[in-house]
């Protein structure tokens, strides 16, 4: 990576983006991070100056990216701030939930080229799963550096209507909690059932990442692959009759997507 970045913002999500571009080879001087809190562990960490405030920065510092890690509450008073940066070679990168780029460009100009994202918490050990749109200010070369950047995460996806981050949102931004409560599911019924708490959650934990892992590497179906394991008459299909009925766990993991998804609407009005 050699374009300049400037980084608005350095909690969890942006150290993970930071200690992921770091990896992929940019170079320190080629970086910048505004983070009013930082303190001396955050600095020592990532051996980088960080700045309180974007009026600290080098007047001389023109990156190609600057890049908003803040919480959503916030992005009212915070991009305001960084009018200065507008140019046509400076794309504005947002992972902030609910905001659009209409809302950004309010903020700055509609001629900015903008981008938004849409990453999951996975992205914080490098395995997420990145969704972004842009809009028409954005150039195929700025397009490709956004994914190479987002790549330092995880896995990058594009959707040509900025609508469909609601459906992202719903999937891949929410996912993670959805199988983080079947693995505490399975973790309860496997104690429950005896298992002493270690080997529950250590269970749980495997059969959720080995079969993530079975889909990934093989060319058959998750429908065909759940087939295959279930033997008529066996343990699998007599819980997957429970799993697949009325009301069944289709039916539940369809209804919660769209309620998060209908959320994720209500807080970009």
């Amino acid at each position: 990576m050699d374009q300049k970045l400037l980084l608005v913002g350095c909690g969890k999500m942006g150290q993970a983006l930071l200690s992921g571009w770091l990896k992929d080879g940019l170079l320190e001087e080629n970086v910048r991070v505004v983070e009013p809190l930082a303190d001396n562990n955050l600095q020592s960490r990532f051996n980088l100056n960080f700045v309180k405030s974007v009026d600290s920065l080098d007047p001389n510092f023109h990156p190609e990216f600057v890049v908003f890690a803040v919480k959503p509450q916030v992005m009212d008073n915070i991009v305001p701030l960084y009018f200065r940066f507008v140019r046509l070679q400076t794309v504005f990168l947002s992972i902030a939930a609910g905001k659009s780029t209409k809302y950004l460009e309010s903020l700055l100009t509609k001629n900015a080229p903008i981008i938004r994202s849409m990453p999951n918490l996975p992205a914080a050990v490098g395995q997420g799963m990145t969704v972004a749109y842009k809009n028409s200010n954005v150039s195929k070369k700025q397009k490709v550096n956004a994914t190479k950047m987002l790549e330092a995460v995880g896995e990058v996806g594009w959707v040509k209507k900025e609508s469909l981050i609601d459906c992202v949102t719903a999937i891949s931004g929410s996912g993670p909690a959805y199988v983080f409560l079947l693995i505490e599911c399975l973790e309860k019924s496997a104690i429950e059932l005896g298992l002493n708490p270690d080997l529950a959650r250590q269970l749980a934990i495997v059969t959720v990442s080995g079969s993530s892992g079975m889909v990934r590497k093989t060319s058959e179906s998750p429908e065909m692959l759940r087939k295959n394991v279930t033997s008529p008459g066996g343990t699998t299909e007599a819980a997957l009759e429970v799993l697949m009925g009325s009301d069944g766990l289709e039916e539940l993991i369809n209804a919660a997507v769209i309620a998060a998804e209908n959320r994720s609407r209500e807080l970009a009005e």
